[in-house]
């Protein structure tokens, strides 16, 4: 069998705590295994806790305000405004480019969509908005779709189902099992109701940083992927279109992702620990 490069090591001399004798057989198995450093410490969680708390707040006070007229270069200045006013800072902002504070994406618009004063939000409407904070240098992730007063059935269960894919995710992520066994439930979630799942973007890990290890593909085999161990913090965040799952960058701006066949998409997001008893959310 061909091993997977050695990731978790035992300082030398060390006892063999029971965690390491977990993650060693895992290892041993020739299965992928995180490093060390990926397993965040009791005061690391609590600090992405806390940035998950002005996250969450962020998010709320745009539903709050959300409304058919209203331009995303609106919600952008909330969101901004609300993180910065209570000691965060937008991570979206200056990303390798990115122009603004959040990301808002509209129908057809899978991810990635940038803030303007000349998108108007429409009746029928479902946009995502996504909103990554950085408090004391901790990072949380965390999305929502909202509905632009009443739209289609077939909108509304786009946007049911994409929920029930994070949560499904949710429920498949158990310690020491794998980052594969979320990406099945979730698939077969989706199929099962019509709706295909995008491969070309994942989940990730984050909290120290704004992307980390793992990558959480929402698509795949049980018993594959990464082991997930106590302590690893990462966001799911399933993207589900009602057609194809292939999708295209636009070639204007650079950063955002349509559907190819240019038919709706959703998905909701939350950052998550792992813990000894599945997965806490971070972003309530």
């Amino acid at each position: 069998m061909k091993r997977n490069k050695i990731n978790w090591t035992v300082p030398k001399g060390a006892e063999l705590t029971e965690l390491d004798k977990k993650v060693l057989y895992w290892q041993n198995k020739g299965h992928l295994v995180p490093r060390r450093s990926l397993i965040k410490t009791p005061e690391q969680i609590e600090g992405i806790r806390r940035s998950g708390v002005v996250n969450t707040g962020a998010l709320d006070l745009v539903a709050q305000e959300i409304h058919a007229g209203m331009s995303t270069a609106e919600i952008d200045q909330l969101v901004h405004n609300y993180i910065t006013s209570h000691g965060g800072i937008p991570a979206t902002l200056g990303y390798e480019g990115y122009p603004k504070s959040v990301c808002t994406s509209i129908n057809e618009v899978v991810c990635h969509g940038i803030p303007s004063e000349e998108e108007i939000l429409e009746e029928g409407d479902i946009i995502n908005v996504d909103i990554t904070t950085i408090l004391d240098g901790y990072y949380a992730d965390a999305s929502r779709m909202f509905i632009i007063g009443k739209t289609s059935p077939e909108k509304e269960k786009l946007v049911r189902v994409a929920k029930e894919c994070l949560e499904i995710g949710m429920e498949a992520a158990k310690p020491f099992c794998f980052v594969g066994d979320i990406g099945n439930a979730i698939q077969k979630h989706a199929h099962k109701n019509g709706f295909s799942v995008v491969r070309d973007l994942c989940g990730h890990g984050v909290g120290l940083e704004f992307h980390e290890e793992p990558d959480v593909e929402h698509y795949g085999k049980k018993g594959t992927g990464m082991l997930l161990v106590p302590g690893m913090v990462f966001t799911i965040e399933p993207m589900i279109n009602m057609g194809t799952w292939e999708v295209f960058i636009d070639e204007e701006d650079g950063w955002t992702v349509v559907t190819e066949d240019e038919l709706p998409s959703a998905q909701w997001e939350h950052t998550f620990v792992m813990t000894e008893h599945g997965l806490e959310i971070l972003t309530h």
